[in-house]
């Protein structure tokens, strides 16, 4: 073999070594440009992005372990995987700027909830009622009759909350968008029907009167000579507060039970959120109109005579207008209002029947122990 064939042969495995070994390096480089898809980065600066991944902060499970690592039992079911610290189980209606900083965003927080369920015919009264309130109170209004543009004349309205579903009621509503871990930032969630004349009320001095009586579920007095049907509820013209009644003969079979005590109705009750945190879990998903509840509100208050009341010197008149009995459907020759009211009498049944089969199977249950 030549001297110049040597050579070559040398040459070859002296390069393909420098190959491997250049190849070997390139595997380990890091490389800070990230290609994103198309359809990802269209509306969004691709610089700004890296800018952002780049500031990113490391954590323990960054580094190549599994965040399955973390199994915490008491977060909130279905986010045991999380560490406690990222989860927010709770929130709010406080509406966000789209810029900025997100702490700058409220100047001040509600700490009240107004609901309303409306219709446009009662637009006029609703303006009356929600002028009653003040700063300190989150407008929200659900629209039976899905008309929700035309209250834009209103300046509140355009910080209001707006919901639209047609022909519902009010516990519909507040079953489906009122979990207590929406409205946790309140302190109180007042859950009103549209026909209430409040010229003889004010929302600040009436939440003074509850938080100075201890009063957790809690109206305001009806104005007796209108749509008064219990005396409990009927307004006192001598006192701030009152929390117990006298009824007509064999209606109270112990003076702090109902309706002689522990009783409101359900046309504009007042809930602590603690309070309503428990009637929420009470209310039937199919039983809409809420009848029984009334009755049954004692149940989320101990002691209920104590903390269920009526506020005497903040009172309403009940205009009784019937207006979602038109939302109803005119069946086998009975108008609409009369097929309402109809189911309104069933659903009292069924939930009273409901509750006494709960309270004897869990009796039964204990017994059982």
């Amino acid at each position: 073999m030549g001297t110049s064939h040597r050579r070559l042969i040398i040459t070859t495995f002296i390069g393909v070594l420098i190959g491997y070994f250049v190849g070997r390096s390139f595997q380990s480089v890091s490389f800070s440009k990230i290609h994103l898809p198309t359809s990802i980065s269209t509306s969004f600066d691709i610089a700004g992005k890296e800018e952002n991944i780049n500031q990113i902060s490391e954590s323990p499970f960054s580094n190549g372990s599994s965040p399955r690592q973390i199994y915490v039992s008491t977060n909130p079911r279905g986010a045991e995987l999380l560490p406690p610290g990222i989860v927010v189980s709770e929130s709010d209606f406080f509406l966000r700027r789209l810029w900025g900083e997100p702490s700058e965003d409220l100047k001040k927080k509600p700490k009240y909830l107004l609901t309303i369920t409306v219709g446009l015919n009662q637009k006029k009264n609703i303006d009356r009622m929600v002028k009653k309130f003040s700063e300190d109170f989150q407008i929200m209004l659900f629209h039976y009759d899905g008309q929700t543009s035309q209250w834009d004349e209103f300046e509140w309205s355009k910080s209001a909350i707006h919901v639209s579903i047609r022909r519902q009621t009010k516990w519909w509503y507040a079953k489906r968008f009122l979990h207590p871990d929406v409205v946790a930032a309140y302190e109180y969630i007042f859950i009103w029907d549209e026909d209430l004349g409040v010229e003889h009320f004010n929302g600040d001095k009436y939440m003074e009167l509850v938080k100075k009586h201890g009063l957790d579920i809690s109206q305001p007095g009806l104005e007796p000579n209108n749509g008064l049907t219990w005396q409990m509820t009927k307004r006192r013209g001598d006192q701030e507060v009152h929390k117990v009644t006298e009824e007509k003969p064999g209606w109270c079979s112990d003076p702090h039970l109902p309706p002689c005590a522990a009783f409101v109705e359900i046309m504009a009750p007042v809930f602590s959120r603690e309070a309503w945190r428990c009637v929420w879990h009470m209310i039937q998903n199919d039983l809409v109109h809420g009848w029984g509840l009334d009755f049954a509100l004692r149940r989320c208050v101990e002691p209920a005579h104590e903390k269920i009341g009526v506020v005497d010197s903040q009172w309403i008149i009940h205009q009784v207008i019937p207006s979602l009995g038109s939302q109803g459907q005119a069946e086998n020759g009975k108008a609409p209002w009369e097929g309402v009211r109809a189911r309104c009498k069933n659903e009292w049944s069924l939930f009273q029947n409901r509750l006494a089969n709960a309270d004897k199977a869990y009796l039964e249950e204990i017994g059982n122990r």
